[in-house]
């Protein structure tokens, strides 16, 4: 055990806790972390980063005497930080200090007691966090004055899209509030580019302020850039055909064990839950459309129960605690080695248990999407977390945000608030231009004034929509009586039905008795069966270069480090003889099927790496059904001959995808931007270079089917 802790601390860490020692993680976290070094703290799930963490920020708040709110303790979902307070409470406690909890569903009285009385440790989102600075209720130059210390947990989740982007520019302005750097601590279980996540976590810092990756837990397997976990665990992949089949086999499998079943859709659990329910089986939801207080009494019923079964999307992947898990279950398969490493870390936490996963694939492509993600999973590979380029989108809010937080801002010296950060610095200054000839902004007198277009597209609710960058498909708000249930797709309220207008949600039926459309609300009363369920996703779908390339590698031959049920290696066999001629070992194939008129080009390449191909190489690509993750559709005239003198200088010219005026409805904050830089910034990041020039560097083999 560290002396370097605060005595007191020691004291309850082995008498109140019973912790003979520290894990690997918290002891090497000590001494950076007590120095003030900014910190990525990796380890598995449930590997006690948390306490990596908070123990050594503790003993600097009392070894320097922080006063008032000196730390803010972040995390992305509001289930979290509610899961995390009275555990951090109990810590803070033992040292004499305060935690308090602040989003978007802690009452107004609670937060009037918080500005009274300023805690040491605030727990809260980057949205709320925005939500104080640009409040008239929060002396936010008074409230903040102390900060010290940000912890960023499950630092991933941000970092690989808009929000992170918003949690750096909220971080920037807290510095320049205050007028000094903030000691910035990453949190994470899964990430396969460790340098390079903290270098983005820094910020403005970057370069200026020693920095440093604790992953003692975590070897590299890969030089330079990889921590992920030693593959370990009791995998097995089975083929099921359906999800009829894999509630069979849930039902009839781990009696009396507690099991966690993850699925990829809204839909796919409420159609699990009511089938499994429908065998007897004790059997709760969670989803992001169910009601708060619908999934917190699922979440707390599941963690006192045992012989039972939660059926979640990835609401559970990171770590809220639902207790002691048996098992851990996978209709189908996730979509990043990453999801399912959070997924993984759930289960083995007991002493004595080890870390168990049950693939169940409802069809050949699943089955073959699982395969190759294992196949990467066996050799320890993880995605990088990259942050999504050009958030030109972002710069226009974080511009708005500041007028409405400080009132006015000198058309000179705004970036400032941003300590010289891109893309929060001078390149924006045509976002500013178009924010002012539209009216978002005024300018008068050298300052910078919040306009009456801002007012008149953010201003509802004193501005909250504008602090959150991500924008969520119109719901209708279902109740029974006057208790929220959850949320529906209005399509369901809308299409043409024979008698009751039914809904599946909760994993139960409900029969739709009045329909509010000016609120966008329903009210339903129990049903003997007969639900629907369905959700619109939104944004683009598709796989990765790696992952589209590791199917390929198993239609070759190769085979992941796991158990397969007979029936997976049956199903298997199948699908590789099925679709051998869309693959061969010394790079990719064009096929013309057998009557002459589709000629698709099989890259297994992933969804973004296609679409900059397909861009690139118009000349030759099907302008109709052009691509999805493993293939791009070809004009049916071209031949091998043109097809060589198209792509001998591709590589030299490639070009961004083209993107749909529809698809900025999708990107919050668009209507800010010039419609040319916001189809910039989407066709940036729908773009692969990497993997097209990969493609373009093999060679590729015609043949007829």
């Amino acid at each position: 055990m560290s002396s370097a802790l605060d005595p007191v601390l020691l004291h309850h860490i082995v008498n109140t806790l019973g912790w003979p020692d520290l894990r690997p993680l918290q002891r090497d976290a000590i001494a950076p972390l007590i120095a003030g070094e900014d910190a990525l703290l990796l380890a598995p799930t449930a590997g006690g980063k948390t306490e990596a963490a908070i123990f050594p920020i503790l003993t600097r708040m009392a070894a320097e005497r922080w006063t008032g709110t000196s730390v803010l303790y972040l995390c992305p979902l509001k289930a979290l930080l509610n899961n995390l307070e009275p555990r951090l409470g109990r810590y803070a406690d033992w040292t004499g200090r305060r935690v308090a909890l602040w989003h978007g569903d802690v009452t107004n009285s609670k937060r009037r007691a918080i500005l009274a009385a300023r805690p040491d440790i605030l727990l809260t989102t980057p949205e709320s966090l925005e939500s104080m600075l640009v409040s008239a209720n929060v002396d936010h130059r008074a409230f903040f004055a102390g900060l010290r210390a940000v912890v960023v947990d499950e630092v991933h989740a941000f970092a690989g899209d808009d929000r992170g982007w918003h949690l750096l520019a909220v971080l920037e302005r807290l510095t320049h509030l205050i007028g000094r750097p903030v000691q910035r601590v990453g949190l994470s279980a899964t990430v396969g580019n460790p340098t390079r996540l903290l270098t983005w976590l820094q910020g403005s810092g970057t370069g200026t302020r020693p920095a440093r990756v604790v992953a003692p837990d975590l070897p590299v397997l890969v030089p330079g850039e990889s921590a992920a976990a030693v593959p370990t665990g009791e995998i097995e992949l089975d083929y099921v055909g359906s999800l009829q089949n894999a509630a069979k086999i849930i039902a009839g499998l781990h009696a009396g064990e507690k099991r966690l079943v993850f699925c990829e859709s809204r839909q796919a659990v409420e159609e699990l839950g009511s089938l499994l329910r429908g065998k007897g089986i004790t059997t709760f939801l969670s989803h992001a459309s169910l009601s708060v207080d619908e999934r917190r009494r699922s979440e707390e019923a599941f963690a006192e129960a045992r012989d039972c079964v939660i059926v979640s999307t990835n609401t559970l992947e990171l770590g809220i605690d639902v207790g002691d898990l048996d098992r851990v279950i996978q209709i189908d398969t996730p979509t990043t080695v990453a999801s399912f490493l959070q997924r993984l870390g759930r289960t083995g936490r007991r002493p004595g248990s080890i870390r168990n996963c049950l693939f169940l694939a409802r069809d050949g492509d699943a089955l073959l999407e699982a395969a190759a993600l294992l196949l990467l999973w066996g050799r320890g590979w993880v995605e990088p977390v990259i942050a999504p380029p050009e958030p030109r989108h972002i710069a226009a809010q974080q511009i708005l945000a500041l007028c409405l937080q400080e009132h006015r801002a000198g058309d000179q010296t705004w970036p400032q608030w941003w300590n010289g950060l891109a893309p929060f610095d001078r390149s924006a200054d045509p976002t500013l231009r178009h924010l002012i000839d539209q009216g978002y902004l005024d300018s008068d007198g050298g300052m910078l004034f919040i306009g009456p277009e801002a007012e008149r597209r953010f201003g509802h609710r004193h501005f909250m929509t504008m602090t959150a960058v991500f924008t969520g498909a119109p719901e209708f708000t279902v109740l029974v009586g006057r208790e929220e249930l959850g949320r529906v797709d209005p399509a369901l309220l809308t299409e043409e039905v024979q008698g009751d207008r039914r809904l599946l949600l909760n994993g139960r039926s409900w029969r739709v008795t009045y329909i509010d459309w000016r609120r966008r609300r329903c009210f339903v009363e129990p049903a003997d069966g007969g639900g629907k369920a369905r959700w619109t996703t939104g944004g683009w779908s598709g796989l990765g270069f790696e992952l589209s390339r590791a199917m390929r590698e198993v239609l070759l031959g190769a085979d992941p480090p796991v158990k397969l049920t007979r029936r997976a290696i049956d199903r298997l066999a199948q699908v590789r003889e099925d679709e051998s001629s869309l693959v061969h070992p010394g790079g990719s194939v064009i096929l013309r099927d057998h009557r002459g008129d589709d000629l698709r080009w099989w890259t297994w390449a992933g969804f973004r790496a296609n679409a900059t191909l397909a861009a690139t190489l118009t000349e030759a690509v099907d302008p109709i059904q052009r691509f999805d993750d493993r293939h791009i559709r070809l004009r049916e005239n071209v031949t091998p001959a043109e097809w060589r003198a198209l792509i001998a200088d591709a590589g030299q010219r490639l070009c961004l995808p083209e993107v749909s005026k529809k698809a900025l409805d999708g990107l919050k904050f668009s209507q800010a931007l010039p419609e040319r830089l916001a189809l910039a910034t989407l066709a940036a990041r729908l773009a692969d270079l990497d993997g097209a020039d990969a493609v373009l560097g093999e060679s590729v083999r015609f043949v007829h089917a």
